[in-house]
């Protein structure tokens, strides 16, 4: 996803819970794996601020971060790696896509724990740290456990998950604040390690 295209798409999906919620169920299949069909309008926009906090960091902050520090080789190296998992990393696939699921987590260590860092205020990051643990992947955690403390609300994967369990479920105004946020912070990352990367290019 580009930063546009997803915050365009979570947005459609808000926007079709308003008059059709088996339209929002099928706009979400576009940006989550997880089966849509019978989630509750709750559970609907939970998912979409999930995947809006993870693909900000695997899909905007990481790429961004690798160029930033590799130039365009450890951005195209991390889009390979990103590429591989999504497509060969599941345990059908064996070997390769047990490499290409671990090369994929490693690759992410740094970009989700920066991304958590950088959605939860400070004085959340104890809670961050403990929250962010709650779910299988070792790093999809942080930046979701961070946009649901930010916004004060649930997030939660049926049967697998809850993050922030004792607080309620985000309402429609909470996930357009959500996009304001991962907005904001995707374009100032975008600006920021851009000049980074062409300072560090000058140099």
């Amino acid at each position: 996803f580009s930063l546009r295209m997803l915050l365009e798409e979570v947005a459609a999906v808000e926007r079709a819970l308003g008059e059709d919620l088996e339209e929002a169920r099928r706009r979400l299949s576009r940006i989550v794996s997880r089966p849509t069909e019978g989630l509750s309008p709750e559970e609907v926009r939970e998912a979409a601020l999930e995947s809006l906090s993870e693909n900000l960091s695997d899909s905007v902050l990481a790429p961004l971060l690798y160029y930033a520090l590799f130039g365009l080789a450890g951005a195209a190296l991390y889009r390979y790696a990103n590429t591989a998992d999504a497509m060969w990393g599941y345990p059908a696939h064996g070997l390769r896509g047990a490499f290409a699921a671990r090369a994929d987590d490693l690759l992410n260590l740094l970009p989700a724990r920066l991304t958590g860092l950088l959605l939860c205020p400070p004085q959340l990051w104890p809670r961050l740290l403990q929250e962010a643990r709650k779910t299988p992947s070792p790093n999809a955690g942080f930046p979701m456990a961070a946009l649901a403390l930010r916004l004060g609300v649930r997030l939660r994967k049926r049967g697998v998950y809850a993050l922030n369990p004792h607080l309620p479920s985000p309402t429609g105004e909470a996930l357009r604040r959500g996009l304001w946020v991962t907005g904001g912070l995707g374009y100032g990352l975008g600006l920021l390690l851009g000049t980074l990367a062409a300072l560090g290019g000058r140099g």
